[in-house]
């Protein structure tokens, strides 16, 4: 009898407290049901991966296979070739990709014409907001052997033109370069929010010293940019395996899909171009669990080496 009343007289402070701010679990409910329907109600579906799949009979009464469809999926030709690709396009991507949105901040960051720097942000954010199908349409165009403007500079420097899209070794290029393009002025912009709150005292001090632009940038600058780094970083180490389907599928032909083929365009083709759902959903299983497990193992990492982390 004394525990209940005790969690009576517990419980009424939060249903007080529920009340006094029910307008913001009000603003809340449309962002939760939305993940209740789009993100976890969908998992069910994970179980299709670990049965022989039958549209007809439904999930439920599909016949249970167990770890078959991942035996066949560690055990096809196509595996070591998708998995080397994705991990190509993702380590490339994240080498050449996430430095130069930092380096990027920086240098804007230095440019005392308010004009110009808003200028040049605003054509470097443009290309992020170009739908990937039109991307991959620029794309083939600048590197068309024929009429290509990138093969006009080559034959202008008297060079022969090169088929990118049709030589394998270059696809990741094409890939990569494209990307770090459109994605590098929207990239920037988290950091350079984070510079505009740089104590200017620290700036004025460290200039009455004597201190160089690059002293400036790497003693004062960089230091506050670290954490959201670390943090910018953990995230695109957890999408290692994470490359979307629809820019590889789009830039994708026969010469260079030896090069091209990745977990999500192999998922995609086999799941639903031949109705393979159980073997499509292993695949996708598995990406999604080893992009997890490198989360959490660079979580840990950085929440041990620098006291920063996710969670």
């Amino acid at each position: 009898m004394a525990q209940t009343k005790r969690r009576e007289r517990e419980a009424a402070p939060k249903k007080k407290s529920v009340m006094r701010n029910w307008r913001l679990y009000v603003m809340c409910a449309p962002a939760v049901i939305y993940f209740i329907l789009f993100a976890y109600k969908p998992m069910y579906g994970i179980l299709i991966a670990f049965k022989n799949f039958s549209m007809r009979k439904g999930i439920m009464g599909s016949p249970w296979v167990g770890f078959d469809n991942f035996t066949r999926l560690f055990t096809s030709y196509w595996f070591p070739v998708i998995l080397k690709n994705t991990l190509t396009l993702s380590i490339l991507s994240l080498i050449l990709g996430f430095p130069i949105p930092i380096i990027l901040a920086l240098l804007l960051n230095e440019v005392k014409n308010d004009r110009f720097r808003k200028t040049f942000q605003t054509i470097s954010y443009a290309p992020h907001f170009i739908s990937v199908v039109v991307l991959c349409g620029m794309v083939t165009l600048f590197v068309s052997p024929s009429s290509g403007i990138i093969n006009k500079f080559i034959t202008m420097a008297g060079g022969e033109p090169v088929a990118f899209l049709q030589e394998p070794g270059l696809f990741k290029w094409v890939y990569v370069l494209s990307g770090v393009w459109q994605e590098m002025g929207w990239g920037s912009i988290i950091y350079f929010a984070t510079l505009s709150g740089v104590d200017k005292s620290l700036i004025e001090a460290a200039e009455m010293d004597g201190a160089s632009r690059l002293q400036k940038i790497w003693y004062i600058n960089m230091p506050v940019l670290v954490p959201t780094i670390i943090v910018l970083l953990i995230l695109n180490c957890g999408s290692l395996l994470g490359v979307g389907y629809e820019k590889v599928y789009l830039l994708q032909n026969a010469t260079n899909v030896s090069a091209s083929e990745v977990i999500s365009t192999y998922v995609y083709k086999v799941g639903l171009e031949q109705s393979d759902f159980a073997f499509g959903t292993a695949a996708g299983l598995f990406n999604s669990v080893v992009n997890s497990i490198i989360l959490i193992i660079a979580n840990t990492i950085s929440n041990r080496a620098t006291q920063t982390s996710l969670f």
